[in-house]
Order: structure tokens, then C-alpha cells, then sequence
């Protein structure tokens, strides 16, 4: 496994595009943290890989018709243990629209596995698309 912060975040990335849950998992430190700034009902600090794949990232699933979600890399930029990406996620809704955000996180990498994740992304879309029930 590379432990290159770049190359662990591209990993990570495109595991989330193939649907690779093994990498997925492995890509987080077990002390994991992701911060999804909002108001919106995924929107907090989630502590720990397990709750991060499962809850924050697997709690997506029931939203978005299977097989329907595109992830794209936009870029990358890389300095020392923190990278920021830039990605497209694409998908149909179970509620019969289209998700297209774009998104940016900022990673901080450390001993090859992803330690904390800022995400940031239109959340006004992210509430309208994902939680059109919650307003």
C-alpha cells in the first residue's frame, strides 16, 4: 500500500466510484474523523471509521437507486500530510430526482490511512435532492 497522502486519498476515492467497501474501510484510521458542516440531518463530526463507513457514507445507500451513482476526481492538491480533492458525485434519487453536486474535502493522512476530512459541498442541493422531506 502506498502511504503517499495523495495517493491514499486517489485510493480512497476512486474505491468510493467502484464501489470497493474493503478499501473504503481500510482507507480510515480507526480514530477517523469526518466533519460535515450543515444543517442537514448528516451533518456533524462523525468519530471513528466505523461509524463513518457505515453510518455517514453507508447511510447514503437507502437514498440513491443502486448502480445509479457516478464519482468523478476532479483534482488534487497535496502539501505535506493534507490533501485537497475535488470530486462529482452523480446519482437518482429514490425519490425520482438527480443528485449532481460537486464537492471538496480537505484530508489529513497520517501513517497511510485517512486520520480527519472536512467536506464541503452545495448542501442547499444536498437538502433539496437527499432530504426533500426533512424541511
Amino acid at each position: 500500500m502506498n502511504n503517499d497522502p495523495r495517493a491514499v486519498v486517489i485510493r480512497y476515492v476512486e474505491a468510493v466510484r467502484d464501489g470497493d467497501a474493503d478499501v473504503i474501510f481500510d482507507s480510515f484510521a480507526e480514530d477517523a474523523t469526518w466533519h460535515y458542516p450543515s444543517d442537514l440531518p448528516v451533518s456533524k463530526v462523525w468519530r471513528g471509521r466505523d461509524a463513518i463507513v457505515n453510518d455517514f457514507l453507508g447511510g447514503m445507500g437507502p437514498i440513491l437507486v443502486p448502480g445509479t451513482m457516478e464519482i468523478e476526481l476532479i483534482s488534487t492538491i497535496a502539501e505535506g500530510d493534507r490533501v485537497v480533492a475535488e470530486w462529482t458525485s452523480k446519482a437518482t434519487t429514490v425519490y425520482g430526482g438527480a443528485y449532481d453536486n460537486r464537492c471538496l474535502g480537505i484530508f489529513t493522512v497520517r501513517h497511510g490511512r485517512i486520520a480527519s476530512v472536512i467536506e464541503y459541498a452545495d448542501t442547499r442541493h444536498v437538502a433539496a435532492a437527499l432530504f426533500p422531506n426533512e424541511r
